[in-house]
């Protein structure tokens, strides 16, 4: 299970490196506001602006190479005893 694990986690993190070489940088939208209020005296909430994420130069190497080791590290692990 553990094997698995790691598998995985070092998996996405060497996807997410490939995402951000790949992207100059992410634009994380709000939602869209409700309807209009329909009584009177009811305000609608107001929209921030958008969340903008610039990964640094350095971000999608050092998480393709961390993913890497951990894929690596899930490798060598021993596999699960039938008994335990």
């Amino acid at each position: 299970m553990w094997r698995a694990m790691f598998l995985a986690m070092g998996t996405v993190l060497i996807l997410v490196g490939l995402e951000c070489l790949a992207v100059d940088k992410f634009v994380l939208r709000k939602r869209e506001p409700p309807p209009a209020p329909s009584l009177p005296f009811e305000t609608t909430p107001k929209i921030g602006p958008n969340k903008v994420l610039d990964p640094p130069p350095w971000a999608p190497w050092t998480l393709m190479g961390t993913g890497a080791v951990v894929c690596l590290y899930s490798i060598t692990l021993p596999k699960q005893l039938k008994g335990s």
